[in-house]
């Protein structure tokens, strides 16, 4: 019995010195389960892989009058002419590397004012799109801005932690004024579902001759769009009527659904 009770203690011993030795901390052990998928931190929590909204803002004035009555996308449109790249990728496409259609041979791409922002989806919670419209009275022209252009022309559409509620834009250049009524900001809850639905409204004056872009609801409601993450991929735009003097223009409204990971 006594022998019996010795080798019982010298092989929990022997246990409990085998566990000192043998244990590894969390972090030793923790592996991705696939390169580029994602994988497991040093607290052992799963951690998704770096992902990409690029925005691909394509900007299209008009050979006649020249430089006048500019319209931007985001999204193509719905007639296939005014195509944009916007994409989800684990790779950051270029800012100044957009893809963009050529047009429709009566409008014709703006190279110098279309630009592409890749914001990491995994930086935070909420992906905040910001809108900007600006307006030049003396040709009266709107113009939107979502991705930054330059110092003059920007926006401050981003991902964090916390839902922005005002949009962040530039002051203009002093010809095109910011117009804060028809400007605004969305902040998208990536928890809500799979797909973020980018919808995209294109209104128009027959008065003016002049076209205007809202992927976000202007701050007044009459300009709406249904951009929205959700489990189901949207096919069709909801946009609002207008104010009627400007119409929405469904062959240039689109949407693309881009599937979360």
């Amino acid at each position: 019995m006594r022998l019996s009770s010795r080798f019982a203690a010298l092989a929990g011993a022997a246990l409990t010195v085998a566990a000192l030795v043998g244990s590894t901390p969390a972090s030793a052990g923790a592996v991705p389960d696939q390169a580029g998928d994602g994988g497991h931190n040093a607290h052992g929590q799963w951690q998704r892989a770096s992902e990409y909204l690029n925005l691909h803002q394509c900007v299209y004035f008009p050979l006649v009058p020249a430089g006048a009555q500019r319209f931007t996308t985001l999204v193509p449109s719905r007639d296939g002419r005014f195509a944009t790249g916007t994409n989800i990728s684990t790779t950051q496409d270029p800012q100044g590397q957009p893809s963009c259609g050529p047009g429709n041979g009566n409008f014709e791409l703006s190279l110098a004012e279309s630009k592409v922002l890749g914001v990491d989806l995994t930086a935070g919670r909420y992906l905040n799109l910001h809108q900007c419209v600006y307006y030049n009275s003396f040709t009266r022209d709107h113009f939107t801005v979502v991705v930054p252009i330059d110092t003059d022309f920007s926006a401050g559409t981003n991902v964090s932690n916390t839902p922005d509620t005002a949009p962040s834009c530039a002051d203009g250049n002093g010809i095109f004024q910011l117009i804060p009524l028809l400007s605004g900001v969305k902040a998208l809850d990536q928890n809500a579902g799979r797909y973020v639905n980018l919808q995209q409204c294109v209104y128009y004056s027959d008065s003016h001759a002049d076209h205007f872009t809202t992927v976000v609801p202007s701050r007044d409601g009459r300009f709406a769009t249904g951009t929205n993450i959700s489990n189901t991929p949207n096919s069709t735009p909801s946009c609002g009527r207008g104010d009627g003097n400007f119409l929405p223009i469904p062959v240039l409204s689109g949407v693309k659904a881009l599937p979360l990971t």
